[in-house]
């Protein structure tokens, strides 16, 4: 995984395949900054190792997902990934949602990612 593209396509891979938390482990900083939309920034990996941790656990059933698009920029360390994702939450129902996550990489690991998406 020498290039970003590469380490990206390996992250999205690993989130196909369920592994959502041991790539969290392994490709994000400790100083991680993570948000939804416009909502408050979680700052830390603790934080958003607690947020992952709760939605990984809050599905129910998975129903699909899938990459839509990748765009990546080498030099500024910027990638924005279009996805697709079609679960069923526990105490919330099916959720399915496209959405664009900007992540922002220094030394190997995303140290900003936010997410893009429309409440339906």
């Amino acid at each position: 995984m020498n290039t970003l593209k590469a380490k990206v396509d390996y992250l999205n891979g690993e989130i196909l395949k369920g592994n959502i938390l041991g790539a969290f482990e392994e490709l994000y900083a400790d100083n991680i900054i993570m948000q939804e939309n416009n909502d408050a920034q979680r700052i830390g990996k603790d934080v958003n190792r607690e947020y992952e941790t709760n939605f990984v656990n809050a599905i129910e059933e998975f129903h699909g997902a899938e990459i839509k698009s990748v765009a990546v920029n080498e030099e500024t360390g910027t990638a924005m990934v279009e996805s697709f994702m079609d679960v069923t939450l526990k105490g919330y129902g099916r959720v399915a949602r496209t959405q664009v996550a900007v992540q922002k990489w220094e030394d190997g690991k995303i140290v900003f990612e936010r997410f893009y998406y429309a409440n339906n």
